[in-house]
C-alpha cells in the first residue's frame, strides 16, 4: 500500500483490492481516487517555470501507480492544456496530444486558450486524443449541436458509476482570439449544468461536473456561483481562476477543487461510497515529493514521446536569434499593472516595423522573461506564445480614448488588457469613475484629436475585440505585417532594444494596492 507520510494525504485502498483479493467488497462500495489537474498550459518538463513544475512524466506515473492498486481511480483534466509553450505550440497542439495519450488521463474539458489554434483544429486534436473530451456548453453557431461529447458515465470495478458532464467558460469569446471562436456558441453554464444533473443524477452514484470556470469574482459565471445555483454535483474539479485550494472549497453539499496552475501541483479527491451513497469526500494538493513518494520513476512512455519532440525542437528552439544588454520581466502583477519596459519593447517594435503612427501591447500577451545575454528563438516563442500577428489598423481620436479608458479601467486590479504605448504619452487619474480616467493623450508629441484619423500597430487579438477592446472591432485594418516574433527578433538584430525607459504613462494620483494574495485570486484568470 502506498500512502504519503508526514500528516500528507493518505490512500487507503480497497480492502478487497489490497488485503482481501479473495472477498469481494458490497457492490457500489468503494473509495474512489479523483486525481485532476488544470491550466497546465503545456508545462511538461520539470524544468519549466524555473523548476515548479512536477513533470507529465512525474504525474503520469504517480496515478498509473495509484490506478494500479486501485482501479477505482479517475483523472480529469480542467482545460488549458494543448497550448502554452513552444514545444506545443510548434505543432499547433499535437506534441500534447502525443504526450497525453502515453498517460492514463481519463478525460478533459477545453479551456479557452485551448482555442488558440481555432475551433476546428481543436476539434481535430480531440479527435487525435485517446481520451474523452467532454463539454456539455459548447455548440456550432449555426447547427446548436454539441462539438463535444457532453459527458462520459465511468462504471468501475466497484459496480460504482460515476457521471463526468464538462463545462466551458462563456468568456472564451474574448479569452482568445474571437476569431478562433467564431462559429462557436457558449451556453449558459448553470442552465447546462440543471440539465446535466437531471440526466445524470439518476444514474450515477457521483456526478462530477469538470469545467473551466473558475472562482475569480469578475466572472459572470463561477464554478461557486454552479455550486449555489445546481444541486446534485459532488465535485467540481475546476480551472481557469489558477486557484490553489488546498483542502478544496465546499459549497453547500458541492466539493470544488482546483490545484493552481502549471502543474505545479496534483490535484486529489477522495469520495468513499458505501452501498452507493456517498459517506464522505475529502482534498489535497500533492507537491512534488509526494508524487515522488507514490511513483519514484517518471514514466517512460511519456519520457520517450517527449525526448523525441525536444530533439526535434531542438535546433530550432536552441537558435541564438539576438543579444541583449539587460533584463525584461514579463511578472504579471507588473505587466497586467503598469508600464513595463517589457512592453514598450514589443510597442516599439511594433512601430518600427509598420511605420505607424503608434503602436500598442497588451500585458497579457507577454508570457516569459527575456534574459540578458544571448536571446534564443525558444525564447520569443515563449514571450509569445499565441501566434498572434501584427496588424495596422487606422483609428480616430475618439475611439483612441476609449480604448486608452478600457485600458486603464480596472486599475489597481491587474488586467490583462493593460496597453503599453509607443509613440504615444497619456495620462490617468485612477481616483477617477472607469472611463473618465484619460487625459492628456499626445500622439508623437501632439495633442490627439477626437475627428482625425492616426495609424495604430497592434496584435490582431485586440483588433477583433480580445480583452473587451469591443471599440476595436469595427477599426480598418490597411495591412498585415508577420507574427510578434518574427517582428521583435528583427528589431533586436537591426535596432536594439532601444530607450524602453518608464516615461509613457504618467499615473496622476496614486490609490490603495490590493496584496498580492488578493490580487491573484481576483486576476490570475488574466495569466490564462
Amino acid at each position: 500500500m502506498r500512502c504519503l507520510i508526514n500528516g500528507m494525504f493518505t490512500f487507503i485502498m480497497l480492502l478487497a483490492f489490497v488485503l482481501l483479493p479473495k472477498v469481494e467488497a458490497a457492490k457500489g462500495t468503494a473509495e474512489v481516487i479523483i486525481f485532476h489537474t488544470n491550466d497546465m498550459h503545456a508545462r511538461v518538463n520539470t524544468e519549466d517555470d524555473d523548476g515548479e513544475t512536477i513533470g507529465l512524466a512525474e504525474i503520469s506515473a504517480a496515478v498509473k501507480a495509484v490506478k494500479e492498486e486501485n482501479p477505482n481511480t479517475l483523472w480529469l483534466d480542467a482545460g488549458d492544456t494543448l497550448h502554452g509553450m513552444p514545444a506545443i505550440n510548434v505543432s499547433l497542439g499535437e506534441n500534447m496530444v502525443l504526450l497525453l495519450n502515453q498517460t492514463s488521463l481519463d478525460a478533459m474539458t477545453p479551456g479557452n486558450h485551448d482555442y488558440n489554434y481555432g475551433a476546428a483544429r481543436l476539434q481535430e486534436l480531440s479527435k487525435m486524443l485517446k481520451k474523452d473530451v467532454i463539454c456539455a456548453n459548447t455548440v456550432n453557431i449555426n447547427t446548436k449541436k454539441s462539438i463535444f461529447k457532453q459527458y462520459k458515465i465511468y462504471k468501475l470495478p466497484s459496480g460504482v458509476k460515476v457521471g463526468v458532464f464538462g463545462l466551458t467558460t462563456p468568456e472564451t469569446k474574448y479569452m482568445t482570439n474571437p476569431i478562433n471562436v467564431a462559429n462557436v456558441d457558449f451556453l449558459n453554464p448553470v442552465d447546462t449544468a440543471k440539465m446535466m444533473v437531471k440526466k445524470l443524477r439518476s444514474k450515477c452514484d457521483v456526478v462530477i461536473a469538470v469545467m473551466h470556470m473558475g472562482l475569480d469574482k469578475g466572472s459572470t459565471f463561477t464554478s461557486e456561483r454552479i455550486a449555489n445555483e445546481v444541486d446534485g454535483i459532488d465535485l467540481i474539479v475546476d480551472g481557469h481562476s489558477h486557484t490553489a485550494l488546498p483542502e478544496g472549497m465546499q459549497v453547500k453539499n458541492t466539493l470544488i477543487a482546483q490545484t493552481g496552475w502549471h502543474g505545479q501541483r496534483l490535484g486529489c479527491v477522495q469520495i468513499n461510497v458505501d452501498n452507493h451513497k456517498i459517506t464522505s469526500k475529502s482534498a489535497k494538493l500533492l507537491t512534488e515529493k509526494d508524487v515522488k513518494q507514490l511513483a519514484p520513476a517518471p514514466d517512460s512512455n511519456v519520457e520517450k514521446v517527449l525526448k523525441d519532440i525536444n530533439t526535434r525542437n531542438k535546433e530550432l528552439f536552441n537558435k541564438v536569434i539576438a543579444n541583449i544588454d539587460k533584463d525584461f520581466t514579463s511578472y504579471r502583477l507588473i505587466v497586467r499593472r503598469q508600464e513595463s519596459e517589457l512592453g514598450n519593447l514589443a510597442a516599439d517594435a511594433f512601430k518600427w516595423r509598420t511605420n505607424a503612427d503608434f503602436a500598442v501591447m497588451n500585458g497579457g500577451g507577454l508570457r516569459s522573461d527575456l534574459k540578458k545575454g544571448q536571446v534564443k528563438f525558444g525564447d520569443i516563442m515563449a514571450l509569445f506564445p499565441f501566434g498572434n500577428n501584427v496588424s495596422v489598423a487606422k483609428i480616430d481620436g475618439k475611439t483612441i480614448h476609449a480604448m486608452l479608458e478600457n485600458s486603464v479601467s480596472r486599475y489597481p486590479s491587474s488586467f490583462g488588457g493593460f496597453l503599453d504605448v509607443s509613440g504615444m504619452t497619456f495620462s490617468f487619474d485612477p481616483t477617477q469613475p472607469a472611463g473618465s480616467r484619460v487625459t492628456d493623450i499626445m500622439i508623437n508629441g501632439e495633442p490627439i484629436q477626437d475627428s482625425k484619423e492616426y495609424t495604430m500597430a497592434s496584435i490582431d487579438f485586440l483588433l477583433v475585440g480580445g480583452d473587451d477592446y469591443d471599440m476595436l472591432k469595427n477599426v480598418k485594418v490597411i495591412s498585415e505585417l508577420g507574427t510578434c516574433e518574427e517582428i521583435l527578433t528583427d528589431y533586436l538584430n537591426q535596432v536594439g532594444t532601444g530607450d524602453t525607459s518608464i516615461s509613457r504613462i504618467k499615473m496622476l494620483k496614486s490609490v490603495p494596492m490590493p496584496s498580492e494574495e488578493d490580487e491573484n485570486a481576483e486576476q490570475a484568470k488574466e495569466a490564462a
